[in-house]
């Protein structure tokens, strides 16, 4: 039977540590319940006493019924005073939590610098703090601070203190790689040493990535006998971050054997992953391991050709195992593999045979040259191949349009757009403001088509990016547009590409619209009378 490893998810707390992150009570919350969805067995909810935030958090996920163990954090008695009267115990008291993380001193660097104690008292802040909150019926985690830089330096005293935490009554001794700084074969070798000094006691790792090796260190510490594994996820946490769990997870148990997630909840990875991502409105790196939107795509046609056949030529796992997929990316490396396999995801039906196929993939070749780029523009590309197939049906035609900028001193610059659009042999004219030139487009081209296609209410846009692709030219420079499109039900990329900042996001724009309208019928005349009735200029 495999081991059991145990995760303790401190994203709530340690990864809101993180440059950027801030998370309100509902945050939190909705955070919360989807880590238990995903079936982690402990949730570090935060310090009960710090902020009014996690106060309220803790008042109520109490009331969520969920399986996995809330814990609040909190650290040791003050120094020569009596643990009866110290506010953040009690506080953690008073949250009603199952658990507790108490964080202690285990460098004596630390305990003469940071704490201005001896190393006795020390001991005895550590042994009286876990012995009161265990009376208190509270299990304790107890997190030993700067450990492998304590053990170093001082290994006798070091695992004095984790004696100590045991004697009190802690239920876990975790040795914290505070600073990051660790190799992962310090890492075994000190927790081999801990393991043999506090026999039965159950280990735990808390590492940080300062040098890239959180994810090593905590799979080396588990190696050498740690059951308990803390970290964020998608590694979020001060400085450079905590131990991604959305990569030791699947590490342990897809590489290693070690029982830790139900299939089933490991299948929830990737979703995990994003939703975390989405709420601490953090981008999440495409190339991230396991859950990212690139971690199973293939480019190359080699490649491509040789995974159509057995996917195990160019993946390391199946994808549908941690909840991610394989994608097929189409670019200027592009083999007819690659558009087959792209127009068969996409329900379009290609012959391999047909010249028709040929002028597709040059075509993307062509454009790609000029800057265009379709691996992150999906529906832009989508509808290239059902355009070359014979399948797109447009349902409006551009005419033409024109923005107004004004800037007046003392007042924010008022953009305008103008346009016209010919929908069912009649064209419509409209005018819309806008923050900015592009929404002003925006507003004035769904104002020219909602009427027609209401569908349109749902959608909206979600991400603008711009990139220079020839920097050497300064402002006269060509750019490409990537806007990111959703609605009630999924989300969607489209590009544009000019030497016109304006153009290229039309082109963008333009086609996320079209996307969105992809199997919409042609317009009736009630519409048609309903867009008169409403004041839109139509010839």
């Amino acid at each position: 039977m495999s081991q059991a490893i145990t995760i303790f998810d401190t994203t709530l707390r340690d990864g809101t540590q993180g440059e950027g992150i801030s998370l309100s009570a509902d945050d939190k919350l909705k955070i919360a319940r989807k880590l238990d969805q995903l079936g982690v067995h402990y949730i570090e909810g935060g310090n009960p006493g710090s902020n009014s935030k996690d106060i309220e958090f803790f008042r109520r996920v109490k009331e969520m019924g969920l399986n996995a163990k809330i814990t609040a954090f909190g650290s040791t008695r003050r120094k020569n005073s009596k643990v009866e009267q110290d506010t953040s115990l009690n506080r953690i008291i008073e949250s009603g939590v199952q658990a507790a993380t108490l964080v202690g001193k285990s460098w004596d660097f630390h305990v003469h610098t940071a704490l201005q104690t001896s190393l006795e008292e020390n001991l005895a802040m550590i042994g009286d703090s876990i012995s009161y909150l265990k009376q208190n019926g509270i299990e304790v985690i107890f997190d030993a601070e700067h450990f492998f830089d304590g053990y170093k330096h001082n290994p006798e005293y070091a695992a004095a203190v984790m004696k100590r935490a045991a004697e009190a009554g802690a239920d876990w001794l975790v040795m914290c790689d505070t600073n990051g700084g660790t190799m992962p074969h310090e890492v075994h070798s000190i927790v081999a040493s801990l393991k043999a000094q506090t026999g039965d006691a159950l280990l735990g790792i808390h590492t940080h990535n300062d040098c890239e090796l959180a994810v090593a260190n905590a799979i080396s510490a588990v190696q050498a006998g740690a059951q308990q594994i803390q970290g964020t996820i998608n590694g979020y946490g001060e400085r450079c971050g905590n131990a991604n769990l959305c990569s030791v997870i699947p590490n342990l148990q897809l590489k290693l054997g070690y029982e830790v997630l139900g299939s089933e909840q490991l299948a929830q990875l990737s979703n995990t992953a994003r939703y975390v991502s989405e709420i601490a409105n953090v981008h999440m790196p495409n190339n991230q391991p396991y859950v990212g939107s690139s971690a199973f795509a293939h480019k190359g046609g080699i490649h491509v050709s040789a995974i159509l056949r057995d996917s195990r030529t160019y993946e390391h796992i199946a994808p549908e195992a941690v909840g991610n997929k394989q994608r097929i990316l189409v670019s200027e490396l592009a083999g007819q593999s690659n558009v087959l396999s792209k127009a068969k995801e996409m329900g379009i039906g290609f012959d391999p045979d047909n010249a028709d196929t040929r002028g597709v993939i040059q075509k993307i070749k062509d454009l790609e040259h000029q800057g265009y780029q379709f691996e992150g523009a999906d529906a832009s590309l989508e509808m290239l191949l059902r355009q070359a197939n014979g399948e797109l049906k447009e349902l409006f035609e551009f005419e033409s349009f024109k923005i107004l900028v004004e800037k007046t001193a003392g007042n924010p610059v008022v953009s305008e757009a103008f346009v016209k659009v010919k929908v069912n042999g009649s064209s419509v004219y409209t005018a819309a403001e806008g923050n900015g030139p592009v929404n002003a487009l925006d507003n004035a081209l769904r104002k020219a088509l909602v009427t027609y296609f209401p569908r349109l209410k749902e959608m909206h846009l979600t991400d603008y990016k711009v990139r220079v692709l020839d920097e050497k030219d300064a402002t006269a420079a060509k750019v490409r547009v990537l806007i990111e499109s959703r609605d009630i039900s999924s989300a969607w990329n489209t590009v544009g590409v000019s030497g016109n900042v304006i153009e290229a996001s039309w082109e963008a724009l333009v086609d996320s619209i079209r996307y969105a309208l992809l199997g919409e019928a042609n317009p009736s005349q009630e519409n048609e009378d309903e867009v008169s009735s409403q004041g839109i200029i139509n010839h």
